[in-house]
């Protein structure tokens, strides 16, 4: 029986995974057709997010192409109104970002990514995180590895916080900003230098293959989800910097993420969780 014939029940989570890569390659076809066409429309969500219209697209491209893969199973998205409370139910879930890097592609810059990870009752079975412009595809299978462009990666075993290169993000609202300039500061003063790439699904997959050392911030489920996996497969730490609460899913839970070397997890952590108190000085 070929994986078409099948139900989506009856498919294992290797057949689900090339379907998402397909899905996936399919939609970065997209987003590099939307920029060589040169006439991006956008707006902004809540008067703050930047959304072009290929979001939107792409979205639509991907909520129709998992609905003929997986019919009836649920699907949280950033695009066309998510269902939030979807994260705390339990059963099949898609967890999907068309453009994660919405302001770099409509900048023109080339950290830009298709997001796509498979949930089942809270636990992240599969991720693809496909990054059309750089030609790299990262993909994990719970329990069996994490790859790029389908050979093997492994995240940085460094142990010297020092000479950690660390890359995070900020929020769209400025008026969020300022307390995460305290962590900024640890950082900048106890690690080698820091990164500001705008992509967290990209970011999760540097830390996999080791081009960066650890990755700390808050953000969407659909942001995280399967380059989350992909970095624990991987072989890297990934956590909270503070407790997880009652009824929500680590796997789904975007606040205060910290992904990292396992040799620099606990004293990272310290040193952001020492920002947060205000306990940090440089002297």
């Amino acid at each position: 029986m070929s994986p078409e014939q099948m139900s989506s029940e009856q498919m294992s989570s290797e057949q689900r995974l090339n379907k998402a890569i397909e899905i996936a390659n399919a939609a970065g076809r997209m987003v590099l057709e939307a920029r060589e066409a040169d006439n991006l429309e956008h707006h902004f969500k809540d008067g703050q997010e930047l959304v072009t219209t290929t979001d939107v697209a792409v979205d639509t491209l991907i909520r129709e192409q998992l609905e003929m893969c997986f019919p009836g199973e649920q699907r949280l998205s950033e695009e066309l109104a998510p269902d939030r409370d979807a994260v705390e139910h339990g059963g099949a879930l898609w967890v999907v970002d068309p453009i994660d890097g919405t302001v770099n592609f409509a900048h023109g810059l080339r950290h830009v990514a298709v997001s796509i990870a498979y949930v089942e009752d809270g636990v992240t079975q599969l991720g693809v995180v496909h990054a059309p412009f750089l030609n790299e595809t990262f993909t994990a299978l719970r329990g069996v590895g994490a790859w790029r462009n389908g050979q093997p990666i492994k995240a940085s075993n460094g142990t010297n916080l020092e000479h950690s290169l660390v890359a995070t993000g900020f929020p769209y609202r400025r008026d969020s900003r300022p307390p995460l300039m305290r962590r900024l500061h640890a950082v900048l003063s106890h690690c080698r230098d820091i990164r500001r790439n705008g992509a967290a699904a990209l970011d999760l997959c540097d830390v996999a293959c080791g081009r960066l050392d650890a990755y700390y911030e808050t953000v969407s489920p659909w942001d995280f989800a399967a380059g989350w996996l992909i970095a624990r497969e991987a072989g890297a730490a990934t956590g909270h910097l503070y407790p997880c609460p009652d009824g929500i899913p680590e796997d789904l839970y975007g606040e205060n993420l910290l992904v990292c070397s396992r040799g620099i997890f606990d004293e990272l952590g310290d040193l952001l969780r020492d920002a947060d108190a205000g306990k940090f000085n440089d002297h």
